[in-house]
């Protein structure tokens, strides 16, 4: 496996939420902040890395009947510790997060990267692609977060980006903004991929 092009592909042309369009649902409702976006993306990571590494260690102990409850109740794991670890040293992102935390369960990145990738391939192929998949998720969650806090309430991790007396755009920290921002980024990176894949 090409490592840049590893990298390529989870980032760009095959990027979770603007090339895939998976894992919507987290997507739209937790990005009404740069630091929300991150957290989220970071907990995903961390669930994609070890559900893909345990279950390509394990793969050909598990029977091919029962491997999808099998998986899940891997990841089911990874989420349990990432939801007390936040709880615990997170307080305030957790209680914002929500239930979008025990829902990484069934968010079907992992799922998918677990039955597609981790299932057929080495444990150090597993652990890169869901470290780049993963990086991808929070890269996608992180912008479209950072767009909207700034263009929304002028602010970034709590800092000031615009003036107190400029208007600042209210739609884009509520739901119809996730959407008309995610359909921007879209555009965007399906225009950088295609200049990465040589096209026009």
């Amino acid at each position: 496996m090409n490592l840049k092009e590893n990298m390529i592909r989870s980032f760009f042309t095959e990027n979770p939420v603007t090339g895939l369009l998976l894992g919507l649902c987290p997507t739209l409702a937790t990005t009404t902040s740069a630091e929300n976006g991150l957290g989220m993306g970071l907990a995903t990571t961390f669930v994609l890395i070890g559900s893909n590494v345990v279950i390509s260690l394990l793969r050909k102990q598990i029977p091919d009947r029962v491997r999808i409850p099998a998986f899940i109740v891997i990841i089911a794991t990874f989420v349990t510790i990432v939801d007390m670890g936040m709880q615990a040293t997170m307080y305030d992102l957790h209680k914002t997060l929500g239930l979008f935390i025990p829902l990484i369960v069934v968010n079907c990145i992992i799922l998918g990267r677990a039955e597609a990738f981790a299932s057929k391939n080495s444990i150090g192929h597993s652990f890169l692609d869901g470290l780049f998949m993963g990086l991808g998720f929070t890269m996608s969650l992180f912008i479209l977060g950072a767009i909207r806090e700034v263009l929304g309430s002028g602010q970034i991790f709590g800092y000031a980006l615009i003036p107190a007396d400029w208007p600042t755009i209210l739609i884009f920290v509520l739901a119809p903004g996730a959407f008309i921002t995610l359909g921007f980024m879209m555009v965007g990176m399906n225009k950088i991929s295609k200049l990465l894949e040589g096209g026009n």
